[in-house]
């Protein structure tokens, strides 16, 4: 008899009010704050170092480009057309071609190709560092998976080109 009358004391404020709070916990609960802190606390999201091959991409200086973006530290990854956040620059590898000529005596020479400095064309190894979920399917990044051969866009304040990922580690 008791808990039948504690009910029927219940007004509609009481139960709008207690929808309220169960909406509000449910919403701390599921925030994606909430949710990466979680899976960072159980191992699921990891470091995870990325390096993205851009080739013949046409920069008026690719040395000045290369110090520019070294220097913000950071650069936005767009994979699949998706915004992935913002990762670490870590570093800028030159990966420039290589020209080999056989000289009369059967010796080999190689040199580097002169495109780089005629035409402006940059060709460079981007290593970046961001935290990543780690599934048994691969590294998954903004809810996009990222495997070797995947082309993406990197992105800073004066630049956009794109690459293809050509390594993934886990840190």
């Amino acid at each position: 008899m008791a808990f039948s009358e504690r009910l029927r004391s219940i007004s509609v404020i009481d139960a709008a009010a207690a929808v309220v709070a169960l909406v509000a916990v449910g919403g701390v609960l599921w925030s994606p704050k909430l949710s990466n802190t979680v899976a960072r606390a159980t191992g699921a999201i990891k470091p995870v170092e990325v390096t993205v091959d851009i080739r013949n991409t046409s920069v008026a200086d690719p040395d000045q480009f290369i110090a520019e973006a070294l220097q913000s530290g950071r650069t936005s990854l767009v994979i699949r057309n998706q915004p992935a956040g913002s990762v670490q620059l870590i570093r800028v590898d030159d990966i420039r071609r290589q020209l080999a000529s056989v000289l009369p005596d059967g010796s080999v020479v190689m040199a580097d190709d002169p495109n780089r400095e005629i035409q402006g064309m940059l060709d460079a190894r981007f290593v970046l560092q961001g935290d990543a979920t780690v599934t048994s399917s691969g590294v998954v990044m903004a809810g996009t998976k990222l495997k070797v051969g995947i082309p993406v866009e990197l992105e800073g304040r004066f630049y956009r080109v794109s690459g293809i990922v050509s390594g993934v580690s886990l840190q």
